[in-house]
């Protein structure tokens, strides 16, 4: 008689969803009904720097039948040999199809949609998010069976944890020689939250012999809140309502609504004034007929520019009254149920010195860039917001609102926004394609930390190096030659080349775009 061959499982799962719990729940099921079983994991590196992956072995006939002999099982997983994959967030699913372990004649994936974003996603200074479309496309030719659907979101429906529902979903294939009864022994076998768990893991199970339609990976981490619409920010926007053309018209009530939530009311009035500016201009410079694109762009990007991310901010929006309710929803912790909510915090030298007066943090903060101390003296802290004591301190943190406008970040931002205008408006007479340019180039100055620094410096140099020189004397031409280098030297910084490559090309583009006769200035070491 034929061996039969074990039904191999592959779970991917990040830190604090549960793939430990799912790979015991299938293992205790397995042993339940005597079919030898093997688990293994290989832990990750961190949360979202690497996931935790569990594989596992289920020979399909009972111990009892196999007259004493034991089925050899493999450690790990072999491209080719996989049943199940199991992925708790679509990129844990994109990374087991690269990695071969999905396959069109054997594997069922089940993923879920929902996106944690990781580390190099949030770091690059563009966009850096991962194409969703992508992975849903690659499970259409490499799977046997796709089963991608926005599990997080059934788990929220059903106030239970995620791993219960993916539990489901594996029972609701079929594929394991267990049936349903055998995974809801093994749930309450286990003794915690098994009314959730269960519920969890039918859901699961139901979304899989009736899927709903599938989800755009692109869209459910990425949908956008509206600003919150407080009464001085809404009567600011009823009298602006209709200042601006339609192409701007419809972004300045959300701007308007983040920088009095950011700030107050007369910053969000400072904001308009400056939009004003470049409508103006562009108006000028095209006339009425004209789409205003750079407006568009000028509203977008001052807006964000203007509510900069600094220990202020981080605090408040930490500290919101609805915050810890929604955090319990999303986890879903009951009412009656304790939560500890802890932040991890990691402020520098330059978000201490952002906060004190300019004549104090300037020096201050240049001492510590010369001596090379911008990483020495970061703080690590880990403060339970869910806590008195930890409440409090990001409390009193969010409550220097009133300092911020004589801190030294919040004055060195408004003179760099200052110049940014004054270089659009000079612009938009002389290249429109270097006006949009320069508008564009201020997604550079974003984030916190190090990728804040990374992109403050690119933005300087190529400030330096193109589009002034592009705006010396007033010269068409020149400008013309600024406009195409700086496209592809800004992508190059978007895309956060080294430092090494980034120079070479500025440097580059800097000695072809402009005459001999008029010197461009070199690129900063």
């Amino acid at each position: 008689m034929t061996a039969a061959q074990p039904v191999c499982v592959l779970i991917g799962a990040l830190g604090g969803e549960g793939g430990g719990v799912l790979a015991s729940w299938i293992t205790q099921a397995a042993q339940a009904q005597g079919l030898p079983v093997q688990s293994t994991s290989i832990p990750g590196v961190a949360q979202r720097t690497g996931a935790t992956t569990y594989y596992l072995e289920i020979y399909p006939r009972p111990a009892s039948e196999l007259a004493g002999k034991q089925p050899v099982f493999a450690l790990f997983p072999n491209p080719g040999t996989v049943d199940i994959v199991v992925a708790s967030e679509l990129l844990e699913a994109a990374r087991a199809m690269e990695r071969g372990f999905v396959t069109p004649d054997r594997t069922t994936l089940i993923g879920s949609t929902h996106r944690v974003y990781a580390v190099v996603e949030k770091s690059v200074p563009a966009d850096g998010r991962f194409d969703g479309s992508m992975a849903h496309a690659a499970a259409a030719e490499l799977c046997r069976r796709a089963i991608l659907l926005d599990f997080a979101e059934l788990a929220h429906d059903n106030r239970t944890s995620l791993n219960a529902v993916l539990l489901g979903a594996v029972a609701g294939t079929g594929i394991l020689p267990i049936d349903e009864a055998g995974f809801e022994a093994a749930i309450r076998a286990f003794g915690k939250a098994q009314e959730a768990n269960i519920r969890g893991f039918r859901a699961g199970a139901a979304a899989v012999r009736a899927p709903r339609a599938p989800t755009d990976a692109a869209l459910p981490g990425d949908a956008k809140r509206p600003s919150p619409r407080l009464p001085a920010a809404q009567g600011l926007i009823d009298t602006c309502a209709n200042a601006y053309p339609p192409e701007v018209s419809e972004i300045v009530p959300e701007a308007v609504a983040r920088l009095v939530d950011f700030q107050d009311r007369r910053y969000a009035q400072s904001y308009l004034r400056r939009l004003d500016r470049i409508v103006q201009a562009e108006r000028d410079a095209q006339g009425e007929a004209f789409q205003f694109h750079l407006s568009r762009e000028v509203a977008r990007q001052l807006a964000v520019w203007m509510s900069f991310e600094d220990v202020i901010r981080v605090a408040d929006l930490k500290t919101r009254p609805d915050r810890l309710a929604r955090v319990r929803q999303e986890v879903g912790v009951a009412p009656d149920q304790p939560l500890t909510l802890t932040e991890f915090l990691k402020p520098g030298v330059e978000e201490w010195c952002g906060l004190l007066p300019a004549f104090l943090g300037r020096p201050l903060f240049g001492i510590a860039v010369r001596r090379g101390w911008l990483e020495r003296f970061n703080v690590s802290l880990r403060l339970r917001t869910s806590g008195v004591i930890g409440f409090t301190i990001l409390f009193l943190l969010a409550r220097l609102r009133f300092w911020r406008r004589r801190s030294m970040r919040f004055k060195d931002e408004q003179r760099a926004v200052e110049a940014w205008l004054d270089k659009l408006c000079r612009a938009v007479p002389l290249d429109y394609r270097l006006a949009m340019e320069v508008a564009e180039l201020a997604r550079l100055r974003k984030g916190y930390g190090e990728t804040r620094r990374r992109g403050v410096d690119k933005f300087d140099r190529i400030v330096e190096t193109l589009v002034s020189p592009g705006l010396a004397a007033g010269n068409a031409n020149r400008a013309s030659a600024a406009a195409e280098a700086m496209r592809t030297v800004r992508e190059a910084a978007m895309a956060d080349a080294d430092d090494a490559a980034f120079d070479r090309l500025l440097g580059g583009l800097a000695a072809t775009a402009f005459e001999p006769s008029a010197p461009v200035p070199r690129a900063a070491e």
